[in-house]
């Protein structure tokens, strides 16, 4: 799987999107899924650029209600950030029950986890950055509640290998299988994963029953535990050349939308602070794809790593303008992001929240 950074093509692929596929098949790891969340998490585009996509071309409610049931998943893991920011890094709700080790498994990393299909969707991983949801979902059951690990340090591994890296759809969904952000655990058997990725695997420490994974001694081969060192390669960069009389526009890696304020004058610098991919660290590939988004797709930008206060030494605060996000500690003029409706604030429950937005939409 290789991700285009072309615009065109971009849309190009949110014009394909099947709905009607993508509801029938989306947890099948060869499912009709769309590829489109890396340009998400990157706000090349939005959610709601992608529903106006489905809309214009004619798709009824209830052809399109569980795509965009998903795209409002994104979204809710973004309000509850918005809402808790630094929160989220740590158990929400609940403690984890079955938080007692720190670490991620040796042979999760290795990929020798003795899972077939997990094993070579690791591999797949790091080549190209990407993991279908059902792939995730099973990596944090087996992490925290099989291996018994606290959600945190797997979880930073995940986010650090994603393209598509959104610490809150990743933090909380992690949160969500452990049960920190949930009423209860989330468990996968052998007999799910041969299901959904089409293998036939038997044997394995999962082939047992639901009843049995809840209860298991942690297997042989995921006792050896592992802390990754995690830290993201920045290019050095020169100082940016900024011309007073114009406004600069702050481009970052959440806010890479080439449409964003596209017919004026400006300095456009993608500002990549040490401060945040330490605290957040990304890959190399991560990194790259960044910048080549940014590169192909909006005109003159300058790639500049430092803090906001160095770009802030050089650009006039008055004529500063950024997107929203929770990582953001800018001073200037803020846009809001683009969502998919007007629901906003921090839910009990996505259902609570998607019900709203549900009878916004439809």
């Amino acid at each position: 799987m290789i991700f285009t950074t072309s615009y065109e093509q971009i849309l190009g692929k949110v014009m394909q999107v099947n709905p009607i596929q993508y509801a029938s098949t989306r947890n099948y790891i060869d499912g009709a899924i769309t590829y489109l969340s890396p340009y998400i998490s990157r706000g090349v585009i939005s959610t709601r650029q992608v529903y106006d996509s489905l809309i214009q071309q004619g798709y009824q409610a209830n052809q399109i209600e569980k795509l965009v049931q998903e795209l409002a998943w994104r979204d809710y893991w973004q309000q509850i950030w918005i809402a808790r920011k630094a929160a989220i890094d740590q158990d929400l709700r609940q403690s984890q029950s079955t938080g007692q080790f720190q670490g991620i498994p040796s042979n999760i990393i290795r990929q020798q986890c003795g899972i077939e299909a997990i094993d070579q969707a690791i591999v797949s991983f790091y080549e190209t950055g990407y993991l279908h949801n059902h792939i995730r979902m099973y990596l944090a059951s087996i992490c925290c509640n099989i291996a018994h690990c606290h959600w945190n340090i797997p979880a930073r591994w995940m986010y650090y290998h994603l393209l598509d890296a959104d610490w809150a759809s990743n933090a909380l969904s992690w949160q969500w299988v452990c049960g920190t952000n949930s009423h209860k655990l989330y468990y996968a058997n052998q007999e799910n994963i041969n299901k959904y990725t089409h293998s036939k695997q038997v044997n394995t420490f999962l082939d047992v029953s639901y009843e049995t994974l809840e209860t298991m001694e942690i297997p042989a081969s995921l006792k050896e535990l592992t802390i990754p060192m995690l830290e993201t390669p920045l290019p050095q960069t020169a100082l940016p050349s900024i011309d007073s009389t114009l406004p600069t526009l702050i481009y970052n890696y959440y806010n890479l939308d080439p449409m964003w304020k596209k017919n004026i004058a400006a300095n456009r610098i993608l500002l990549l602070e040490p401060s945040v991919f330490q605290a957040y660290p990304v890959s190399q590939k991560s990194i790259d794809f960044c910048i080549a988004l940014a590169k192909d797709n909006i005109p003159d930008i300058q790639v500049y790593v430092a803090e906001f206060n160095e770009l802030q030494a050089i650009a006039t605060v008055q004529t500063i303008h950024f997107k929203e996000h929770p990582l953001n500690r800018y001073t200037g003029i803020e846009s809001p992001r683009t969502f998919l409706s007007s629901v906003n604030g921090d839910y009990p429950s996505f259902f609570a929240f998607w019900k709203k937005v549900k009878k916004e939409l439809f």
